[in-house]
This record gives C-alpha cells, structure tokens and sequence, in this order.
C-alpha cells in the first residue's frame, strides 16, 4: 500500500508538468526488461528493444544497468534524480538524456556508497564498487551506458509515447478545468484515491511519503505500468510517477513479425550507424553529444553528422565552441518513410 499525506495546501503546491522524465522512463523500461508485466502491451517492444540491444553489441552493457536497476522492492534512488522543473536553459521544455545521464554521474559519493549498498547487500561485484566510490572512469562509463540504452528502448519511440502523453495531458487538463484540483485528483481514481487527507493506492511493499510542506511533482511515464512509483528515501524531493497506457498497437506490426522497417530501410539506404545518428537527432545534440549517446569517438561522429548534413538531411549550426546539430525536414520524412 502507498499512501501519501495530501491536505489541501498540498494541492496548491503540486507540480505536474505533463511531460515525461528520460531518467526515470530509462530505469523503469529496464525493469520491463526483467519482467513479463504488461505482456500485450509490451512484449513487442521487448522483442524489438532486445533485437537492437544484440545488434549493437551491447549485451553485456544492458546487463550490468539491469543489475544496478533491478526489478525489485528497491532500486537505488540516484538514478533517477529530482525532474528538472520549468523550462531548461536552451529554452526547450524537456531535459535530455544526456543532461539527465551528467546529473546521475555528479552524484555525491556517499549517496552511491549508501544506496549501492542497499542494492547489493551481499556485497557488490568490483564495477559497482567503482561507481559506489565515484571513480571518475566509472561515472563516464555509466552516463554513456544510461545514453546508450536510452537511444535503443526509449528514443526511438518517442514520436507514439508522447501522442499518449499528450492525451492524458488533455484528460488531466479537463479534469482540472471542470472540477479544479479535486477534480485533477480524482482523475488518477482507481490508481490512487483520496480519504482523508491521504492519497492511498496499491503498490508491492507498505510505502509512505509524508510532504511535509514541500512540493509533489507528478511525472507521466508509458512505461510505468500497474501502479505509480515513488523514491525509497522520504527526505528526497517527492515525486511520484504514475502509469499511462500506450495506445493499442503502439508498435508496428511489421515489426513484431521481423519484417524490414522504416529504420531498417533507412539503414539500407545511408548505413546503420548513420541511421542511428538520424533517429537519435529527434532533438538537437551537439556532436559531443551524438558520440556519447551512440558510443562513438566525437571525430567519428562529427564525420558522420557532415555526411548526413551534405545530403540535406541534417542542419549545423555553430554555437561557440560547439556545433549543435538538427534534423531537417528531409531527414523526418526520410525516417518517416515518406520518401517515394
């Protein structure tokens, strides 16, 4: 059982953004990984996530992320930092994985040293040992293995989970606007209910989280499924991040029966690592960026990014010492398949 104290000044302090969180849509998509919940929602999306994982070479990679997130009653709480509220500071409303994946590696280490021994309490293996004690080496390690898996299991479906994001957005909207905060409350009826000042729901093990003045923030994520999850420790910055349903057949079809897709098309057509630059530039990347998230040294990526750039298909765009790099139009409707 969860339950969380609400009163009414509790109401007029909650955050509820209406967007996803790329830290903890990382964390809980790999608890998926380890389970079978949601089965005809997701099995699909393991299949296909699996496959790429294989592809890419990185096995062995995702394995040890399942090992320091797993699918259990606690996970550690570092790796899913507090959402970043409000707009970032390029003017964008939603942090990216790489910003998110840097926050996770700044961690303090006697957070890691705690919460890592917590997560393996007959004593870790050596790797975790050295991300426990903030070994420099280590952290890069973990923020580029966060960035990786992040461009295999959750980017490549960003276009399909924010359509429902963005619908449960309007069902929230229109509960808040008929029936106020009370109205906004009892919209999240039957995964939580309010009776007396608390908010009570189902959840695997006995939880409470006491606000104690401080602000809830509310996150919206596909791939949490049955019931909402809250942080382990009650004196982090509250957030809880509840379930919405993907819409039926969220993932093709042709997919699931192996048939070639539109990425593997485009793979044909360009090469696979320059395909995977295309779809990882659904937002704006720098090219230091781009390699940590596909693995690749900056000159290679930067390489592939001027390739991409001289068909059309991307834009760059000099920024300082940087250079911020961006899909084009042409490069959508190629991904899109729209290209006769």
């Amino acid at each position: 059982m969860l339950t969380i104290d609400l009163s009414a000044e509790d109401l007029t302090r909650l955050r509820a953004p209406g967007r996803p969180d790329p830290m903890w849509d990382t964390v809980l998509s790999l608890h998926l990984l380890q389970n079978r919940q949601a089965a005809l929602a997701f099995d699909p999306w393991r299949r296909q996530v699996r496959a790429r994982i294989v592809q890419a070479g990185l096995t062995t990679t995702v394995a040890a992320l399942a090992r320091l997130a797993p699918f259990a009653s606690y996970f550690p709480d570092f790796l899913t930092p507090t959402p970043v509220a409000g707009p970032r500071p390029d003017g964008s409303r939603e942090e990216g994985i790489e910003a998110a994946a840097d926050r996770v590696a700044g961690t303090p280490r006697a957070r890691l040293a705690r919460e890592l021994a917590m997560t393996f309490p007959s004593g870790a293996p050596s790797w975790v040992r050295r991300i426990a004690s903030g070994e420099a080496e280590a952290m890069r390690w973990l923020a580029g293995a966060l960035c990786r898996y992040h461009a295999l299991a959750v980017a490549p479906y960003a276009p399909v989970t924010r359509a429902a994001l963005a619908a449960d957005q309007d069902a929230r909207d229109a509960a808040l606007r008929l029936g106020g905060m009370q109205g906004l409350m009892g919209s999240f009826d039957p995964l939580l209910r309010r009776t007396e000042g608390r908010w009570t729901g189902w959840y695997p093990v006995t939880q409470s989280l006491p606000l104690r003045g401080r602000p809830l923030t509310v996150v919206p994520s596909v791939f949490c499924v049955l019931a909402p999850v809250v942080l382990a420790d009650d004196a982090l910055d509250p957030v809880l991040v509840y379930p919405v349903d993907p819409a039926p057949g969220w993932v093709a079809r042709g997919d699931e029966a192996g048939a070639p897709d539109d990425g593997a098309q485009v793979a044909h057509l360009i090469g696979p690592t320059r395909a995977r630059v295309l779809e990882v530039l659904d937002t704006s990347r720098t090219t230091t960026q781009l390699a940590r998230v596909l693995g690749l040294t900056p000159a290679t990526a930067s390489r592939h990014a001027t390739v991409l750039r001289e068909a059309g298909l991307v834009s760059s765009e000099r920024q300082g010492n940087r250079v911020l790099h961006t899909r084009t139009r042409l490069g959508d409707a190629l991904l899109a398949g729209h290209l006769g």
